[in-house]
């Protein structure tokens, strides 16, 4: 198979059970494979990286952006395609952008796909998480990644092509694992709010998950993914009362740490 002049750029933590099915849906058709890895990651990821052909280069980790960025800047390639961990390239999805890659593909500056998750067993086609359009193939000097921790956006110079098969994602395969992901997205969140000094408000907790669960569950028929899509809708609901809670706990804290000292706080009767 020839090789497509891209280069994937990888950002990876202790991921040796699940990195080597992502290398292998690319390696055989891309000319590079670049892996910023989190340099505290000791699992064997790296070993298994370099033994598919891969460059690694461990650093210590500075959020998703940061590292995504990371990995962008070794790119050598006119092309880059942005590959998770836990994620694959379908062998539609790849026979797809080789035929665009046999025409002009610099029409325009990136492309992107509908990405798939498999969920508890269940691949999820509904809901909040389908079909999760990402910009992930563009052109190295035309996008580079922005967003808000841990939820980084791509930003292009130009137009973008949809293209029409998944990108397939392999997401926690148990409910312990989603949860301890949650707690870590909701404290990034809590940085974010206290970077930017947004305020949270007591209608933030009581509106945003009841329609987050709403919008999953009804209006985007994740009723149809069965006891999975019921699943997801809570714990959409629940990362989001999370995030909003701990923004709003952090908030009084600092309030209450301005406060002048010795002066005692007599609650109201």
């Amino acid at each position: 198979m020839p090789k497509l002049p891209i280069s994937v750029c990888m950002i990876s933590g202790a991921e040796v059970q699940r990195i080597g099915q992502a290398l292998d849906s690319v390696m055989p058709w891309t000319s590079e494979c670049i892996v910023v890895l989190n340099q505290d990651a000791g699992d064997g990821t790296a070993q298994l990286a370099v033994e598919r052909g891969a460059k690694v280069f461990p650093e210590p980790w500075r959020g998703f952006v940061a590292q995504k960025n990371s990995a962008l800047a070794k790119a050598t390639q006119p092309w880059v395609l942005g590959l998770d961990a836990d994620e694959a390239v379908c062998p539609e999805l790849r026979d797809e952008i080789i035929d665009f890659f046999a025409g002009k593909p610099e029409r325009h500056a990136a492309y992107s796909f509908p990405r798939l998750t498999r969920y508890l067993g269940r691949w999820i086609r509904h809901g909040d998480w389908y079909p999760d359009r990402c910009v992930r193939l563009w052109q190295r000097t035309r996008g580079r990644w922005a967003g808000v921790d841990p939820h980084a956006a791509l930003q292009v110079e130009g137009s973008v092509y949809k293209l029409r098969h998944d990108l397939f994602h392999f997401t926690a395969d148990t409910l312990d694992r989603q949860v301890i992901k949650t707690m870590s997205y909701a404290d990034d969140f809590v940085r974010h709010c206290q970077q930017t000094g947004r305020r949270v408000t007591f209608t933030d907790l009581l509106t945003r998950p009841a329609w987050r669960f709403a919008r999953a569950y009804f209006f985007k028929l994740g009723l149809l993914d069965g006891w999975q899509g019921y699943t997801i809708a809570w714990m959409t609901s629940f990362y989001t009362f999370l995030r909003y809670a701990k923004a709003r706990e952090a908030q009084l804290a600092k309030g209450q740490a301005a406060e002048p000292t010795g002066v005692p706080v007599v609650p109201p009767r």
